[in-house]
């Protein structure tokens, strides 16, 4: 059995070079079967076949003289939109989190905006498919303490932590997983995912705090309410993957 990196033999099969090969590596995007390649330099059989996944375009919304919302596809970096649509960002998701992003598209707007966002007066609400099942509405109201390292962030619920306040309602359940919207008062970094996970359902593909792999992280954030604007950004077809019967511009 012949060994060769991971990233040389993706490179061979994409056709593309080894920089690209690795880029793919480390933005999640390589799988062998079902599981996530990891480590671009791990040595494997030569012959390995990947399965290579597409990242979507993000989409606008809405846009108008004040703002621009953005349906951002999951593994699309945030602040990457700030230079395809020449504005500045409003808010952020995770990588692994699609679904409604905002951008300013004036220096005054931006500052009232912000305020409503410091004062905790944007309402948002998400989608995630998670394990177990849900079938009752849960409060979910601990504090969450991030601590930033080498790796990124990583936040726990500990006293010494910021209030953080989510809402859980339950939508379908198909096998022993969830589809459920979660409505945040609070904006902590990865609110939902540690919320969901100190309550034992993990979000499906969150790797970070459940260590499962998955094609996506099933989060999705779906509705963002700022000042008199609405914006909705509907789930794509990948939340049918276990199934849902989720039709086209459903509403929560």
């Amino acid at each position: 059995m012949m060994l060769e990196k991971a990233y040389k033999i993706l490179a061979l099969q994409e056709n593309i070079s080894n920089n690209e090969a690795k880029k793919l590596i480390d933005n999640n995007l390589v799988f062998i079967g079902n599981k996530r390649l990891n480590i671009a330099r791990q040595e494997l059989n030569s012959n390995t076949k990947f399965r290579v996944l597409k990242i979507k375009k993000p989409s606008i919304i809405f846009e108008d003289k004040n703002i621009i919302a953005v349906n951002k596809p999951n593994f699309i970096i945030s602040e990457s939109l700030e230079k395809i649509y020449k504005a500045r960002l409003l808010n952020r998701l995770d990588r692994e989190t699609s679904g409604v992003v905002l951008l300013s598209k004036s220096d005054e707007f931006r500052k009232t905006a912000i305020n409503e966002f410091k004062n905790l007066r944007v309402k948002k609400s998400y989608i995630a498919i998670v394990s177990g099942i849900i079938s009752e509405d849960i409060e979910i109201n601990e504090p969450i303490l991030t601590i930033k390292g080498k790796n990124g962030a990583f936040s726990k619920i500990s006293s010494q932590g910021k209030q953080a306040v989510s809402f859980v309602t339950p939508l379908m359940i198909s096998g022993k997983k969830s589809l459920i919207k979660i409505d945040i008062k609070t904006g902590r970094t990865h609110q939902i995912r540690v919320h969901l996970s100190s309550i034992d359902h993990h979000i499906i593909g969150d790797e970070k705090y459940s260590k499962k792999s998955a094609n996506r992280m099933y989060l999705h954030s779906y509705k963002t309410e700022l000042l008199d604007y609405k914006f909705i950004a509907n789930l794509d077809e990948s939340f049918n993957n276990f199934g849902f019967e989720i039709t086209k511009n459903m509403k929560f």
